[in-house]
């Protein structure tokens, strides 16, 4: 019974296991991401010491492009 409660916890939160770097540049590229999940991003980016400046860039300039864009 424990078991299956901790499969289906990891099964639920697959995005933990992909790296910031690899999350950032799929919603960059997406232009469907939601303005909260871009938001979260550079949340989680920000507290990140080792994070990477060009992702920084680049992910604030996608939450500022249009949506037109």
């Amino acid at each position: 019974m424990l078991q299956s409660a901790i499969s289906s916890e990891t099964t639920q939160f697959p995005c933990e296991q992909t790296p910031l770097q690899d999350l950032i540049a799929a919603a960059v590229e997406d232009r469907s991401t939601p303005i909260s999940r871009l938001l979260r991003l550079m949340s989680a980016l920000d507290a990140d010491a080792t994070a990477n400046q060009n992702l920084r860039h680049q992910l604030r300039a996608r939450i500022g492009a249009p949506l037109s864009a």
